[in-house]
């Protein structure tokens, strides 16, 4: 009996031995209706089930500002966030007062399109067109207004150039449809929806952007990268449209142990593919442009699977 019970109490501290060696790791996604959460669900899901030794998982959130303010603090250990707040973040720019230097990349995941939407009757064909133009540049302390920022501070644009709104998504759209903006400024993936309704209303245009600003704009702001929007995205844009995007990225704390961060890296990129069932934007996600337009420092147990593999990490201090 008492051998029993001697066993019965080595299989039970062998077991919490077991349970107390797992890495706990949570995932900041975005609210249930959005492509976040999916996504970041099915990541937490391919990870869990390929590591026995890490349990993953994904909480709702309010996207990229909340979650970097997470990070930041140290509140939560992973986030999927947009990696133009993400520089922002780490810099202290924008609508953080002060810089999160501790937040460190995973993974760029898919592009979040800047889509510049006109009535076709104002005119407004190229991003050089707008001055003069009744504009939608996003709500105050978005992360639409501050890129709109950034894009004008390149083309030498200021906000005075033209008629200026501070308008979420669905009030531009509401405006436009009033014929009481010209031109307005969305950024999300595409199709979006706000776009879709307005274009069965109204017969409009998306604005292409020129290669030498695209150029010009990746060169000062690392984030941007260039986009196309296929033609027949939207009922009566029957053309490919040239614009930048910002990129959905997987980021994390750097106080995270490299070599859990290298076996979560590993353990997704072998397994990404289980996560093309769980959302059509996440067929996008692919290890050719894990490291494109990347916005802060990869965290080294990230950088050690790519360095791995053949890929060149970028330096970014």
């Amino acid at each position: 009996m008492k051998k029993v019970v001697a066993l019965a109490l080595v299989l039970v501290m062998a077991m919490a031995c077991t349970a107390s060696a797992k890495t706990f790791v949570s995932l900041a996604t975005g609210g249930t209706g959005g492509t976040y959460y999916p996504v970041g669900g099915g990541i937490a899901d391919i990870v869990s089930r390929n590591l026995p030794d890490v349990q993953m998982t994904a909480e709702t959130g309010n996207a990229s500002v909340a979650n970097l303010n997470l990070i930041g603090t140290h509140q939560i250990e992973m986030g999927l966030v947009q990696n133009d707040v993400a520089y922002f973040a780490y810099h202290g720019k924008m609508m953080f007062d002060k810089p999160f230097k501790n937040v460190r990349a995973i993974a760029t995941l898919y592009p979040e399109t800047i889509q510049v939407v006109a009535l076709k009757n104002a005119g407004v064909k190229t991003i050089k067109d707008l001055p003069g133009k009744r504009v939608s540049v996003g709500a105050p302390g978005s992360g639409v207004m501050a890129d709109v920022q950034l894009i004008f501070r390149t083309l030498g644009y200021k906000f005075s150039d033209m008629k200026t709104d501070f308008l979420d998504f669905n009030n531009t759209a509401q405006r436009m449809k009033d014929g009481q903006i010209d031109v307005g400024f969305v950024v999300a993936g595409f199709p979006t929806s706000a776009i879709m309704d307005l274009a069965t209303m109204h017969d409009i245009t998306l604005v292409s952007f020129d290669e030498e600003t695209i150029k010009k704009l990746h060169a000062e702001y690392p984030f941007f990268v260039k986009n196309v929007i296929p033609a027949g995205t939207y009922k009566g844009v029957d053309k490919d449209t040239t614009t930048v995007a910002v990129q959905a990225m997987w980021v994390c704390d750097a106080d995270l142990d490299e070599d859990t961060v290298y076996k979560i890296t590993k353990a997704f990129w072998e397994n990404v593919e289980d996560l093309y069932k769980v959302h059509s934007k996440a067929k996008m996600i692919t290890l050719d442009t894990a490291l494109q337009g990347i916005s802060v420092p990869v965290h080294p147990g990230a950088a050690k699977y790519y360095k791995e593999i053949g890929m060149q990490v970028p330096e970014i201090e």
